[in-house]
């Protein structure tokens, strides 16, 4: 047996986790896309939505000032120190806090329930899509319709370098999280590059065409019932391919935007040079255009992560146990977030739109796949949004939310903004009923 025909072989966790997924894409999630900046319709400009989900939950004590107890502007409020990077920006910044996500059934993680706001649970197929990836089909079309990166402890995104536990673009559909920056450079820059990256990346693109063609030819050899979820498989490869072409001729478009590859790539002291590298992988997609909507899982979505770099030894579960409010260790890694979010800020306010910069056009979301701690039951569930999506967000504010409103009634304002009439986000009125004490989006947050 060949080495392309032992590739047929592989089981279907490696199959989803190698080549299949090595695009970032859901199995049966077509990249449609034939452009790489979207063309704006009318006097409307391109905006792009960034999710930003740190594991372990969000303390509102970590991020609410202090004293600040009803909605009010943020103006002469000082931020809580593991969010000070942010002071500079907090006529930017909206801070929402009272919103619920108990149908979520989080505990030590609400996995895809996090963003498609519906029960989830370790090991458990999404039962939808995720907000993610449905403002990515409403957002002007790019190459690459949807692009997820995850952070881990450097074992971890090295050993799988692949994972799908946050985003989905359906029922039974993941969406899988990028965590090795080699890989994820290859695909986005690897025809653009040189030396042992361009060598890999021709080696790589001949396997999985012929892997492509073994692929739908052995196919039709398989039992009918298995020949439908074979040829989802068949599609991952097509879709791998499909979007190296694209990116191909649009290769002197991105030289200008691909980042410099150093040591960090090749040989990383700790885990938190690989969440830089893919954070500037991040951002290089979104200044470029070939993306529009990015989510990050650091953490990957589940109870692990890792900040060695930070100084930080405790790692994975253990953090979940501690307290986050005036905790040294929490306090480092909220405020390593905090300059993260700034790197995207400017960086994104450094490229020239419209009649602003992209930062204008766009609205970061920093929350956590798992409410307010580890271990909870969802009663409360803290925001933060920066940017206002081209003035579609109230921002320089606090928000307490009155009432009983889950997470779904935010990602239908984002919806919203997004310019979708809808009234609710995966949820029916049968679970708005015993979950939401209104309709519609969230008064308070659209401006």
């Amino acid at each position: 047996m060949n080495q392309v025909e032992s590739s047929i072989m592989l089981s279907r966790r490696n199959l989803l986790q190698g080549f299949a997924a090595g695009a970032g894409v859901a199995m049966g999630a077509p990249l449609l896309s034939e452009r790489l900046l979207a063309s704006p319709i009318g006097n409307t400009t391109p905006k792009r939505v960034i999710f930003f989900m740190q594991n372990q939950g969000f303390d509102p004590k970590t991020c609410i000032p202090a004293g600040m107890k009803h909605s009010g502007s943020l103006a002469k409020a000082k931020l809580p120190e593991p969010i000070s990077a942010l002071e500079p920006y907090k006529e930017r910044l909206h801070i929402i806090n009272g919103l619920h996500g108990l149908h979520t059934s989080p505990s030590h993680s609400a996995f895809f329930g996090a963003l498609g706001g519906y029960r989830g649970s370790d090991g458990v197929p999404p039962s939808g899509s995720t907000i993610d990836y449905e403002l990515s089909k409403v957002l002007p079309e790019t190459l690459l319709p949807h692009l997820c990166i995850g952070m881990d402890s450097i074992e971890n995104m090295k050993t799988k370098p692949t994972i799908a536990t946050l985003s989905a673009s359906g029922a039974g559909q993941p969406i899988f999280m990028h965590s090795n920056p080699n890989h994820l450079y290859q695909m986005l820059y690897g025809g653009i590059s040189s030396g042992e990256i361009r060598l890999q990346h021709e080696a790589r693109s001949s396997v999985l065409s012929q892997i492509e063609l073994l692929a739908a030819a052995k196919g039709q050899s398989l039992p009918a019932s298995d020949q439908q979820r074979y040829g989802q498989y068949v599609q991952g490869f097509q879709e791998v391919n499909g979007l190296r072409d694209r990116l191909d001729t649009v290769s002197d478009h991105l030289r200008e935007f691909a980042p410099k590859v150093d040591d960090r790539y090749t040989n990383p002291e700790f885990e938190t040079d690989w969440h830089d590298c893919l954070l500037d992988l991040g951002i290089s997609a979104l200044t470029s255009g070939i993306t529009n909507t990015l989510t990050i899982g650091s953490g990957r979505g589940e109870i692990f992560g890792a900040w060695k770099g930070l100084g930080i030894d405790q790692q994975g579960h253990n953090l979940g146990h501690m307290d986050q409010p005036d905790n040294p260790i929490w306090i480092k890694i909220r405020q390593y977030n905090s300059r993260m979010l700034v790197r995207i800020m400017e960086k994104l306010d450094s490229v020239p739109e419209g009649s602003g910069t992209m930062m204008d056009n766009t609205v970061i979301v920093y929350t956590s796949n798992n409410a307010d701690k580890q271990h909870t039951n969802g009663a409360n569930w803290p925001v933060m949004l920066l940017g206002n999506f081209d003035g579609a967000f109230k921002s320089g504010c606090f928000t307490q939310v009155e009432g009983k409103r889950p997470i779904n009634a935010l990602y239908t304002s984002l919806l919203r903004a997004a310019g979708q009439n809808v009234d609710r986000f995966n949820m029916d009125d049968k679970m708005a009923k015993k979950f939401d004490d209104s309709t519609g989006p969230l008064k308070e947050v659209l401006a």
